[in-house]
């Protein structure tokens, strides 16, 4: 309970006792970051994010003068930015549904712009329709571990790389997730999938790994789903 407690205290995390298991949420700690951002009487979003919106540099707009218009999309104050997307990225330690939108924009930390920060305030908005939400520690004890994972395929239009996206359960508690830029280019959908398996493997070679030390049985072997043929 003494490591429980130190959690609560510098990240916020609340924990809930109930019979289908432990929640940890960070309700107040959302609350607090709604109302400062100033969205207390906003609408909630349905989204965390537009995924039909193609967030751009502002190196990237500048060489793309014609496609983009930087009068229309002027600087952002940067220290408002920089401790906004800091909050969002404390949330994301119960919000896995935030992951994706929280690492994209946390490429323009230097350089934000109008953009950047209606698309931050937007994640405030979809937690404001559920602060209290969090992640369930089931007390139905399975000793298996799944993992799901999945490629956004050159998301970022700056670089053209593609996204890795992962989550891991042991039984049915949800324990490790991901979402984070690949380090290079991939030429095809099947080659981005593929190295998005890879690091979804290595992670789970660190976690059995780490569960055997703890002297946890696992029921092998480990099931890991994708939605690509080519890639497996």
């Amino acid at each position: 309970m003494k490591d429980l407690g130190e959690l609560k205290y510098f990240l916020g995390i609340e924990f809930a006792r109930s019979k289908k298991g432990i929640s940890m949420h960070q309700r107040k700690y959302a609350l607090e970051l709604i109302s400062e951002a100033g969205l207390s009487g906003a609408k909630p979003a349905i989204t965390p994010i537009d995924v039909n919106t193609k967030l751009t540099s502002r190196q990237y707009d500048e060489v793309n003068k014609e496609k983009y218009n930087t009068n229309k999309d002027p600087p952002a104050d940067q220290n408002t930015y920089q401790r906004l997307i800091g909050k969002l990225l404390y949330l994301t330690v119960t919000r896995p549904d935030i992951l994706f939108g929280v690492q994209t924009l946390s490429q323009f930390l230097q350089a934000p712009k109008k953009s950047h920060m209606e698309a931050a305030l937007r994640i405030v908005k979809y937690i404001k329709k559920q602060p209290g939400q969090g992640i369930l520690l089931s007390s139905n004890y399975k000793n298996k571990v799944t993992a799901f994972c999945d490629a956004d395929w050159a998301a970022c239009p700056n670089t053209r790389r593609s996204v890795t996206g992962f989550m891991i359960k042991f039984g049915e508690s949800l324990v490790s997730w991901k979402s984070k830029k690949q380090t290079v280019v991939s030429r095809s959908s099947a080659e981005a999938k593929y190295r998005s398996l890879a690091t979804t493997i290595a992670e789970l070679t660190w976690l059995l790994g780490m569960l055997k030390e703890i002297g946890v049985e696992v029921m092998q072997a480990v099931k890991v789903f994708r939605d690509s043929k080519s890639a497996l």
